[in-house]
């Protein structure tokens, strides 16, 4: 039973729809015409139309008391919900694949032409799940008076299998040449646009035809630029009394200038912050340092292209300008491929539009400090800091690494060399490793990790250091208190230790630091599989044992005798692959040339302990002005010898400590 509540609902429903429509009234001479002309002002086809008769036309008697039509014309219903649909007044969400699915989907249509003497059609078909072309409407729409003949088979046929885009004659009518459609071909002054303005036919006339069209072109002179799919919608689709166009000149295209095709981001303020994969922003991580290496294609120069030339509808040529060439925007550090329009890096750096110019520095100068406002630095050249490095920031960079004032927790990573003019304070965090070699003004809590020399002038207190070369302190406070030192060649200071005591001083010398503690990580990961071995070995021996007790074992403790088994054979190839190792690094240690040697020349405290390949010395009573070297397998002290002090003003690839 249907309820008033929906009869009211469904009612409300079809007053919008109706609201809805759009409607205009036209009169005409003949009822085709009436429709044709209402399809323009709503933007429609005739096919989508429905109408309704006010006045009844008359066409008189020879043209004597003839009457217009007036038609009251409305859009459908469905053309209507269309319309709202693509202009968003139904559902401003409607997804982007609906609206795809109904431009997909396609009614079919139908166009009824008098050409000459001939009844034509022209039936386009459905497009995705459109209707068809009812046979029926195009039979309708031929019952005039002045059909002679109609082919129904033909028109069927039609309908199912389209007519390719043209029109075929589907049959006859009394032609009337006094009442044919009328047209005139109007050429604009510049020669660059032509149109037909047409009268429509009379009953009983012909219609205006493709062929016709072209043919008055031609005779009017035009020989270029004839838009057959514009006569075609003509056509089908005949405005009278209203200028078509139907011709238009090949207009000529200027040539594009040449332009510069960027392999970075020029705008700076379109980088990003970094993201984890939760969309998580890092702050620290600001993607400011757009990193090229040397041979690096930077850009590009699009040639700049030839006009194409065009012609008016009488076929005068039309000159077109070509684009105009630009030089290539060479800056600093950057060089010229040789196809002649690539740019390359010539070195490592940052690459940068300064001006116009493409430029790469291999130096970034960071004028305040490293902190939230730059984020963390990555650069494949050197940084310069004129400020500090602020707690939990870190700099990584391809040559040398230079702050002007102090380094906190932080982590600082260079290929080159390191210099900190105010000294680097870690707070058991903070981690330095250079390629080459490290000046600092003290070290205190981090740890350091260079290949060549560690020079600093005050103090290193509670710090791991370790360098391939010399550890060297030379200043007036020049003081090692806490920590664990490796040098290979040596370490030197004015004093070792405290007077008080305190953290343990460890210094060892005579030795690659690095094979030293590959050897420690040898040794443990030795006696993590030899404790691992006898846990094995029990439980395999437990097993074993109760398997001859019960003469046979559950399935699952059958298969985990198997896994212990197994296990135990890969802890014994393990345990030799070690080592191995391990001798090899020992034999390696104990080959190094290198002596090694501890320089003081003020005190060594009491409970330091000095390592002169693997020799240990631990003083018990404070000394001064001494030196530790190695000598026949004992670690002997002598008189205290000044280090090469040449080391220490050597000039870092321009650059010097303060």
């Amino acid at each position: 039973m249907v309820k008033l509540d929906k009869i009211r609902a469904d009612l409300e429903e079809q007053l919008q729809i109706d609201k809805s429509l759009n409607c205009v009234e036209v009169r005409a001479d003949s009822l085709e015409e009436a429709l044709a002309d209402a399809a323009v002002q709503l933007g429609t086809k005739v096919s989508n139309l429905e109408y309704e008769v006010l006045e009844k036309g008359f066409s008189g008697f020879l043209g004597i008391a003839n009457h217009p039509w007036l038609v009251r014309v409305y859009e459908n219903v469905e053309l209507s919900r269309k319309s709202k649909k693509a202009r968003g007044d139904d559902d401003i969400f409607m997804s982007d694949d609906a609206d795809s699915m109904e431009a997909q989907n396609k009614d079919g249509e139908f166009f009824i032409r008098y050409f000459d003497s001939d009844i034509m059609l022209k039936v386009i078909l459905p497009v995705g799940e459109g209707k068809r072309v009812n046979p029926q409407e195009i039979s309708g729409r031929l019952h005039r008076s002045d059909t002679t003949s109609i082919d129904e088979n033909l028109i069927k046929k039609y309908t199912q299998n389209g007519t390719g885009g043209v029109y075929e004659n589907i049959g006859t009518y009394q032609h009337t040449p006094a009442s044919d459609a009328s047209f005139v071909i109007d050429v604009s002054h510049d020669e660059m646009q032509a149109t037909i303005t047409a009268t429509a036919p009379a009953v009983g006339g012909a219609e205006i035809s493709p062929e016709s069209i072209i043919r008055a072109l031609e005779t009017q002179g035009v020989i270029a630029g004839i838009d057959n799919q514009k006569i075609e919608d003509f056509v089908d689709r005949p405005v009278y009394g209203i200028p078509a166009v139907v011709a238009e000149a090949i207009k000529p295209v200027d040539g594009r200038d040449a332009y510069i095709s960027y392999n970075f981001e020029t705008d700076r303020s379109k980088l990003r912050m970094q993201e984890s994969a939760t969309g998580q922003v890092n702050f620290k991580e600001l993607n400011l340092i757009q990193n090229v290496v040397e041979g690096q294609p930077l850009a590009q120069k699009i040639p700049a292209e030839r006009g194409k030339g065009g012609k008016t509808l009488f076929g005068r040529y039309l000159e077109a300008k070509n684009g105009r060439d630009i030089n290539l925007p060479l800056g600093k550090n950057v060089v010229m491929d040789s196809d002649g329009r690539t740019i390359l890096a010539a070195c490592n750096g940052q690459v940068l539009l300064v001006g116009d110019k493409i430029n790469v520095e291999p130096v970034m100068e960071i004028e305040g400090d490293v902190s939230i406002k730059t984020g963390n630095i990555t650069f494949l050249g050197t940084v310069i800091v004129k400020g500090n490095v602020d707690d939990g920031f870190n700099i990584k960079a391809s040559g040398n690494i230079e702050v002007y004032g102090t380094v906190g927790r932080s982590s600082l990573i260079a290929d080159g060399n390191i210099i900190v003019s105010l000294g680097i304070m870690g707070r058991d965090e903070g981690v330095v490793i250079a390629g080459k070699s490290l000046w600092a003004k003290f070290i205190q809590n981090t740890s350091v990790t260079v290949e060549d020399y560690v020079i600093v002038a005050d103090g290193i207190i509670n710090s791991n250091v370790t360098a391939k070369k010399r550890i060297m302190l030379q200043g007036k406070r020049a003081s090692i208190i806490g920590g664990h030192l490796f040098a290979t060649e040596e370490i030197s200071a004015k004093t070792v230790g405290s007077s008080g005591g305190g953290s343990e001083t460890v210094l060892e010398v005579g030795f690659d630091p690095q094979l030293k503690q590959r050897m420690i990580v040898l040794a443990e990961a030795k006696d993590a599989l030899t404790k691992e071995l006898e846990e094995t070995n029990l439980n395999i021996q437990t097993l074993d044992n109760m398997k001859k007790v019960r003469r046979s074992l559950s399935a699952e403790k059958e298969e985990s005798l198997t896994n212990l088994c197994n296990r135990k054979e890969e802890i014994v190839t393990e345990i030799a692959n070690t080592e191995k190792e391990l001798q090899e690094v020992t034999e390696r240690l104990h080959e190094l040339k290198a002596i090694g040697k501890v320089s003081v020349s003020g005190t060594v405290y009491a409970g330091v302990k000095v390592f002169v390949r693997d020799v240990k010395d631990e003083i018990r009573a404070d000394v001064k002005s001494v030196t530790f070297f190695y000598e026949n397998g004992f670690v002997r002290r002598g008189k205290y010898e000044a280090p090469d002090a040449s080391i220490t003003k050597q000039v870092l690839d321009g650059y010097s400590s303060n």
